[in-house]
């Protein structure tokens, strides 16, 4: 089976984001006052052949930990989106 899976890696809250201060910057340069914050991170599509949903997501999240993401500065969720 062919599994489609979503995994967002953002900086963990604690950790300063510098790109996100930057874009923030950014925004109100541009007049837009409104926004407070801004957090930069990844968004990944894998399709992932598996024989089932737990196999998937186990290849998912080593994909994660070992490589998308780093766990020092960053968390990662992962999704399975519907086809």
């Amino acid at each position: 089976m062919i599994f489609q899976v979503q995994i967002k890696v953002m900086p963990l809250k604690d950790l300063l984001d510098p790109q996100g201060k930057a874009v923030l910057g950014g925004l109100h340069n541009l007049g837009m006052s409104g926004v407070q914050d801004v957090r930069v991170g990844k968004h990944i599509t894998l399709q992932i052949e598996a024989a089932n949903e737990a196999a998937a997501r186990e290849i998912a999240e080593n994909a994660s930990k070992q490589l998308l993401a780093n766990a020092v500065m960053e968390y990662f969720e992962i999704e399975f989106v519907k086809a």
